[in-house]
C-alpha cells in the first residue's frame, strides 16, 4: 500500500461519511488535535527521570485518548452510543489534576512558560490544546458534535498547565513567574 493516493490534490480529503474541503472545520479540528497528539509525543520523550513515571503514563494514555477525541470529531454523522471520549475521561483528568496540584506550590502570579524541557513541552502542549479547542468550539457551533470531546479539551489544558508545574517541582526547577506583575492569584480582596 502507498503513502500517497493523489485523492487529495484538489484540496478535499476523505472523513468518515463523505469528503470535505481541507480547510473545512471538521479537518482543522481533528488536524489541530493531531498536531497537538505529536507535541504530546515530544512531551513524553521529555520524560525519562523515574520521578515522572505516572506523568509518562498519563500523557501515552492521552495520546490514544486524543485519537479518540479525532475520530469522534471525523465522522460526519455518529450515534452518540458510539462515541469513544466519555465523561469518565474528563472526570479523570480531573483526578490527575488535583493530583499533580497537591504538589506544586500555589500560583501567585502568572506563568511563563519554561523551566525544564518537560515543562516547557507540557506549555506548548496547553497552547496547542486550547487551539484544538477553539477549533472544536467552532465546529459545535454549526454541527452537531460529542460535547465530551469540547469538555475534555477544556480539561486537557488545565491539566497540561499543572503538570508542566509538577515536572519543575520533581526536576528542582523553579517556575518561570511573569515578574512585571504584583500578586495577583491567591489575594483576598
Amino acid at each position: 500500500m502507498g503513502v500517497y493516493t493523489r485523492t487529495g490534490d484538489e484540496g478535499e480529503t476523505s472523513v468518515i461519511g463523505g469528503r470535505v474541503r481541507k480547510d473545512d472545520d471538521r479537518v482543522e479540528a481533528y488536524g489541530t488535535i493531531d498536531e497537538l497528539n505529536s507535541f504530546v509525543g515530544q512531551a513524553l520523550s521529555f520524560a525519562e527521570e523515574e520521578v515522572l513515571e505516572d506523568l509518562r503514563e498519563q500523557l501515552a494514555e492521552i495520546q490514544q485518548e486524543l485519537f479518540d477525541c479525532g475520530s469522534d470529531l471525523a465522522f460526519v454523522k455518529l450515534s452518540d452510543k458510539k462515541y469513544k471520549v466519555k465523561e469518565e475521561m474528563v472526570l479523570r483528568l480531573e483526578q490527575w489534576i488535583d493530583h499533580c496540584e497537591e504538589e506544586n506550590p500555589k500560583v501567585e502570579r502568572f506563568i511563563i512558560p519554561g523551566g525544564s524541557r518537560l515543562s516547557s513541552a507540557l506549555h506548548v502542549c496547553r497552547t496547542v490544546c486550547r487551539r484544538a479547542e477553539r477549533r472544536t468550539v467552532t465546529l459545535g457551533s454549526h454541527t452537531e458534535i460529542n460535547p465530551a470531546v469540547r469538555r475534555y479539551l477544556n480539561r486537557l489544558s488545565d491539566y497540561f498547565f499543572v503538570a508542566a508545574r509538577t515536572a519543575n517541582v520533581r526536576l528542582g526547577v523553579a517556575d518561570v513567574e511573569y515578574v512585571r506583575s504584583k500578586k495577583v492569584f491567591g489575594r483576598k480582596e
